[in-house]
């Protein structure tokens, strides 16, 4: 037989019942502010962790592991997990849980305080994947940050508001795709890996859960600065209304410098944001770059 703290035991995972137990401890009141919905299903989160397909070769990084359900999951596989937690509370707790439930493992865990928002630097060897249950309130800057921050990422799994979700993954064209699809895009190749149901949170969320995956790809090859790149997605979907010539006015400086652009882009400048993929927009910044001395000399 063999006992629990045996160096081939794995971790034990929470349920419904170690989850309220936690909490209760820690006179825990769940925030939405925080976007704090526990998962409660072992099941669940092994669901994930299978989804999001990481190997004994990898160093996770885990956004608001909160009590703990999905980094228990993660050290049955990862060799090595990175947890931020923005909660000091549950930040303290997350190490005293970890070495009740995951002995043997507990040497592979680390855990940051610190808005993940906000952080510069993960201690430790390059993180390989990214794979959280993000708070729904920030879901997409957090992802985006974490995508920057951390170049040595080679793929990962979200789980977001299903609404997110659909818009991370939206191709050109679709109803739902905007800037964070465009953004996420420049990173990696992004797609819908499923769905998650209420029940299998605490407290139950009023909105449908999704999960995201994404695998890293190199950037387009541009001239552009990614910042660059981005003001003109950003302004290009300010207005959805607007047709490009109008809506990349103000970013010109003028609608001359806009059709400039545009026409370096080989772009319809009657076109709408939602029908360009992030190439046209690298095109269009590398325009508005090209078009800025041509106008100025022309003054």
């Amino acid at each position: 037989m063999t006992s629990a703290s045996s160096p081939s035991a794995g971790p034990r995972l929470l349920g419904p019942a170690e989850v309220r137990s936690l909490a209760a401890e820690l006179d825990l009141r769940p925030t939405k502010q925080r976007g704090q919905n526990f998962v409660i299903d072992a099941n669940t989160v092994r669901r994930i962790v299978r989804e999001s397909a990481v190997t004994a070769d990898d160093v996770v990084v885990e956004v608001g592991p909160g009590l703990g359900s999905l980094t228990l999951a993660l050290l049955e596989v990862a060799r090595r997990v990175v947890a931020i937690e923005v909660d000091e509370v549950l930040a303290a707790r997350l190490p005293e849980t970890i070495a009740t439930y995951a002995p043997e493992q507990r040497d592979r865990f680390e855990v940051v305080l610190g808005d993940a928002m906000r952080i510069d630097a993960v201690p430790g060897p390059p993180p390989t994947a990214l794979v959280a249950n993000l708070p729904y309130n920030v879901s997409v800057p957090v992802l985006l940050h974490m995508m920057t921050l951390l170049p040595s990422l080679e793929r990962g799994l979200v789980m977001v508001q299903a609404e997110v979700a659909d818009r991370l993954a939206a191709a050109p064209g679709s109803k739902v795709y905007g800037v964070p699809s465009v953004k996420a895009a420049w990173f990696a190749d992004v797609r819908r890996a499923g769905s998650i149901g209420r029940n299998v949170f605490w407290p139950a969320p009023n909105v449908d859960s999704g999960l995201v995956a994404w695998t890293r790809r190199e950037p387009p090859a541009t001239s552009a600065s990614r910042e660059q790149v981005f003001a003109v997605v950003d302004a290009a979907f300010a207005q959805r209304r607007k047709v490009l010539r109008g809506a990349l006015r103000g970013l010109a400086g003028s609608a001359e410098a806009a059709a400039a652009a545009l026409a370096h882009a080989g772009v319809d400048p009657t076109a709408r944001g939602e029908s360009l993929a992030i190439t046209d927009f690298v095109r269009i910044a590398e325009g508005l770059a090209a078009a800025g001395p041509a106008l100025e000399a022309r003054a």
